[in-house]
């Protein structure tokens, strides 16, 4: 990169920086977030302007960070539906109606299951563990599982989602 595009992005920074991370906050509401959307809005407009020439290099920057905002909120309207989707609801039980009889095999089917989710969770990666886990035995939120975990929410929502295939794969699997 030469000089003159570097003191660009730099005078960018320090002039639209704080203001560029509240805009995002804005929309994804979590400053984390959107201290993250901006820092790759950075490296996006970084590359664009590798390429070319920009007219209004703060309006690009904007436009990219508001770009990487949507997708990422996007993103998690997918996650949560296709975890409400895979989860049952609390109090519901999943496949049988006549749950109150339970049989034998039914009893031994249910513990290999539950075995196969132990090795399940034994295999996943201990971030991934971690976060599935502080949801699903503490209650955690996603954010303060970020806070806890010191990463963003984004990234507990990718350990929690591949917690999820994974213990479906070997619950599926018996």
């Amino acid at each position: 990169m030469n000089r003159a595009r570097k003191t660009l992005l730099e005078k960018l920074f320090a002039e639209h920086g704080q203001a560029l991370v509240r805009f995002v906050a804005r929309i994804v509401r979590n400053t984390e977030d959107a201290e993250d959307i901006a820092q790759h809005a950075y490296l996006r407009l970084q590359k664009l302007s590798d390429e070319k020439e920009l007219d209004n290099p703060r309006a690009y920057l904007y436009q990219i960070a508001n770009n990487l905002a949507v997708d990422q909120l996007r993103r998690g309207k997918l996650h949560t539906e296709y975890v409400s989707q895979q989860m049952p609801a609390e109090g519901e039980t999943v496949g049988d109606d006549h749950a109150d009889h339970q049989s034998p095999e039914r009893v031994l089917a249910a513990r290999q299951q539950l075995q196969s989710i132990y090795e399940a969770m034994d295999s996943l990666p201990l971030k991934c563990r971690q976060a599935f886990l502080l949801h699903r035995t503490r209650g955690l939120s996603y954010t303060e599982i970020a806070t806890e975990m010191n990463t963003s929410v984004s990234s507990v929502e990718k350990y929690i989602l591949q917690a999820l295939k994974v213990c479906r794969r070997r619950a599926g699997n018996n």
